[in-house]
């Protein structure tokens, strides 16, 4: 028997018996719609490489795991440290259940782990993925689309080959209102803390920042743009950092509020007032962003309904295979309180 390292893959099974990956996944979800030929084909292909015997005799006579994988691209501390990513996985977790499925969570930080994680879910193991925090070069959601296997991801997709269905929140719409937000207060000198600018949200709350700019005919100036990594830490070095560059910037919009609950850290370490000397906007409107000192002023994202919208189009496409991409992206609103 093949180690697992080595075990067939979905591929390699679509490849012997000469059809596409996504119709060996009928075949091993029961689909009817699948000619008596190429069912005997792919059985043998199945049989002959020996790929996953259980669960493809499961499978076979029509069963499901009912279990959907949850995978996050982020490290284990991250998942559950993160106010937005725990948010996306209670909520995901929740939704699933309500499904009468099971939620499996998985983490890929780094490239060994996203090995295993895909062999894990293009073996059968999972009828469906949602994919969150997806970084720029990930591979996981085409590999996911070719082998036929159901895939929503929690934000907008970069770079890839095939389409995917996916749920976002308006993130450069409100990194602008923030920015907007700030210019309106009479803020001169408006610095931000980006998130890492080879995820969709950095890059597309960094462009919010710059539209408002622009908009208001002010120029972005590079200086005053410091990339931050979405955690706490990040946002309390790149303050100190910004302010070392800028010690007159009377303005920050952090694109996490994580990142932003750093940099108020940061403000009252150089002695700068909240919101007098510099006023403060973060986003996510995480649960502490109330209670902060003083209250962040942030964007809100609808972290429940974004997380019943993602379970639901997974849920939709397993009870049908070829259902049409799509995608939904929810506004977002500015919530203001004392730190701007």
């Amino acid at each position: 028997m093949r180690s697992a390292a080595l075990r067939p893959t979905v591929g390699e099974v679509a490849r012997a018996a000469g059809v596409s990956p996504s119709t060996v996944s009928r075949v091993l979800n029961g689909s009817p719609r699948v000619s008596p030929a190429t069912r005997e084909a792919i059985e043998a292909a199945i049989s002959e490489l020996g790929y996953e015997p259980n669960n493809a005799a499961r499978s076979l006579v029509g069963g499901r795991t009912h279990t959907v994988g949850l995978v996050v691209s982020e490290p284990h501390e991250r998942v559950f440290g993160d106010p937005f990513l725990a948010a996306i996985v209670r909520g995901v977790s929740r939704e699933v259940m309500r499904a009468r499925l099971q939620c499996a969570v998985l983490m890929a930080n780094d490239a060994v782990d996203r090995e295993k994680v895909e062999r894990f879910v293009t073996q059968g193991h999972v009828d469906g993925v949602i994919l969150v925090s997806l970084h720029e070069g990930d591979r996981l959601p085409d590999v996911l689309t070719a082998a036929g296997v159901p895939a929503v991801l929690s934000g907008r997709p970069m770079g890839l080959r095939r389409p995917v269905t996916y749920v976002d929140a308006d993130s450069r719409g409100g990194a602008a209102l923030a920015t907007r937000h700030l210019i309106g207060l009479g803020r001169q000198r408006i610095a931000t803390i980006t998130g890492p600018l080879e995820m969709p949200a950095g890059t597309d709350r960094f462009d919010g920042y710059c539209d408002a700019l622009r908009d208001a005919d002010r120029p972005v100036t590079r200086s005053l743009v410091a990339e931050g990594d979405f955690t706490e830490h990040s946002g309390a070095v790149q303050m100190g950092r910004l302010l070392e560059r800028h010690p007159d910037l009377d303005a920050v919009f952090v694109a996490s509020d994580a990142m932003a609950i750093g940099a108020l850290h940061a403000l009252s370490r150089a002695g700068r007032r909240v919101s007098d000397d510099v006023a403060v906007v973060g986003f996510d409107d995480v649960p502490t962003a109330r209670f902060t000192n003083p209250p962040l002023t942030t964007v809100r994202q609808p972290f429940d309904d974004m997380a019943v919208a993602l379970a639901q189009r997974l849920v939709a496409q397993l009870d049908a295979p070829d259902a049409v991409v799509d995608h939904v992206v929810f506004p977002t609103e500015l919530v203001v309180r004392a730190s701007a």
